[in-house]
């Protein structure tokens, strides 16, 4: 039978009151509880008074070192154990911008920042999460790798019983999912995508090529979003998708030892044999680093960008710094991280147990035109360029192009 939530934090206190200090991880192995519902224990206790809170500690209210500590205020973050944890992958630029937009909210509302980084493995998340808790981490920042639908399943449950504010960035959990009625903070990668895909036909292209990752949720949210905006685009006459990269893909790390010599030896994209057979004059490009190294290729077998192709890349963290800037679509990755840190301390400064509507909160990207996109060579502007790459313009009534879309054309998938 369950021990009574009560009685296991009468004997929390017995226990703390009797040696001064004890260690959370310690007070778990003895009551043969979890580590979070130590933690939680520990929490009610010091907001009735009944305890004090250190870092990975529970200290007596007597005890000589916290005597002259006051009392946190339920609605004021406490000044001990004020820590709150931030989660990111490692090598990843994206979500690094999002961790340097939280940490000035968090200090502001006087929250210790603590980074953690996630190594590339599966499941690495989770013990850096514990080890977090552990030390007396009270809320929690969090954006998990994810590279497969499955490695995502895999942390619904462990994620969903933390046991203290969470908010998700840059990622969305799956409807009726565990972590349904979690916070989150998204960029609309829809619009993103749909951002591009306008940019490109009001230039006057119709056939257009994505080359994108599948290892994150982001590349899966571009890669659906561009076969819906490009299938309902009538004005799209053909369309079609590939890897961005050999190692764009769900599965073992690059480079590790669970990775085999297939993997690493899979040929490049010939992004330049896949636009000419497909006739397409323009590519949309995700991440920046595949899309500045495939433009790399463009030029070595003669492509020129933008008179030949125009070039869309997707995530603008390094997309301005090629040879030829790229045309890119930014999410906004530093106010996701902003924004997720303000739902964190929103829910911090209530008292436990205080109810508080779950909030999904989306971010739209911008598109930022710089010199790798322009108009085929064999389209005419039906308006003049500065207008063109201005205000929104409607397609011309009559001519060639008007023509071509009276008809309806089969779209590749």
């Amino acid at each position: 039978m369950r021990e009574p939530v009560e009685l296991r934090r009468q004997r929390i206190l017995a226990v703390v009151e009797s040696r001064g200090a004890v260690k959370v991880s310690v007070l778990a192995a003895e009551l043969e509880v979890s580590v979070v519902t130590v933690r939680r224990d520990i929490e009610e206790l010091t907001r009735a008074g009944r305890l004090r809170r250190g870092h990975g500690v529970a200290r007596a209210v007597g005890s000589v070192e916290e005597a002259a500590v006051p009392a946190a205020r339920p609605s004021e973050p406490q000044a001990e154990g004020g820590a709150v944890a931030l989660v990111v992958p490692e090598r990843h630029s994206y979500l690094y911008e999002a961790a340097y937009g939280a940490r000035p909210v968090l200090e502001a509302a006087g929250f210790r920042v603590a980074l953690h980084i996630a190594p590339q493995a599966p499941g690495a998340e989770r013990p850096l999460v514990e080890r977090a808790l552990e030390g007396g981490a009270r809320g929690l920042l969090i954006a998990p790798r994810w590279r497969s639908a499955a490695a995502e399943e895999a942390d619904y449950g462990w994620l969903a019983e933390v046991g203290v504010p969470t908010v998700l960035m840059e990622r969305r959990p799956r409807p009726g999912s565990a972590l349904h009625a979690l916070d989150t903070v998204c960029s609309d990668h829809w619009y993103g995508v749909h951002l591009a895909v306008d940019h490109l036909v009001r230039l006057g292209h119709r056939r257009i090529v994505l080359a994108a990752r599948d290892d994150s949720p982001t590349a899966r949210s571009v890669r659906a979003a561009f076969a819906r905006i490009a299938a309902d685009r009538p004005e799209v006459t053909d369309w079609t998708t590939a890897l961005s990269s050999p190692d764009a893909v769900p599965g073992p790390v690059p480079g590790s030892e669970a990775d085999t010599p297939p993997s690493r030896g899979r040929n490049p994209l010939d992004l330049a044999g896949l636009l000419r057979e497909h006739g397409a004059t323009a590519a949309l490009l995700h991440g920046d680093v595949d899309a500045l190294m495939l433009v790399q290729g463009l030029a070595e077998r003669g492509v020129r960008v933008p008179q030949d192709c125009s070039v869309v890349a997707y995530d603008d963290v390094v997309a301005a710094l090629g040879s030829i800037p790229l045309t890119a679509v930014a999410p906004p990755k530093a106010e996701v991280g902003r924004a997720a840190a303000e739902l964190l301390v929103h829910r911090l400064s209530r008292p436990v147990g205080t109810a508080v509507p779950v909030r999904r909160i989306e971010l739209l990207p911008e598109l930022k035109v710089r010199g790798s996109t322009q108009r085929p060579s064999d389209v005419q502007p039906a308006v003049p360029s500065d207008v063109l790459e201005g205000a929104p313009t409607e397609l011309p009534s009559d001519g060639p192009i008007a023509s071509s879309l009276a008809a309806p054309i089969p779209v590749q998938k």
